[in-house]
């Protein structure tokens, strides 16, 4: 039996159409980690959007 991808938790979605790109996104996931949460980017290509996502689940 395939386990699939391992559980995330999504803290916020950017456009990837906006002007910056991923930058709002990066800046976020940043401001994130800075806090002590583990936090990186991802494409979402179903959606269209920039995640901002955490393996583990928020305090």
């Amino acid at each position: 039996m395939a386990t699939g991808a391992p559980a995330r938790t999504v803290l916020e979605r950017f456009p990837a159409g906006g002007l910056r790109g991923s930058w709002p996104a990066e800046a976020y996931a940043a401001a994130q980690r800075a806090q002590g949460t583990e936090a990186h980017v991802v494409m979402d290509l179903g959606s269209g959007q920039f995640l901002v996502v955490t393996p583990t689940t928020p305090q």
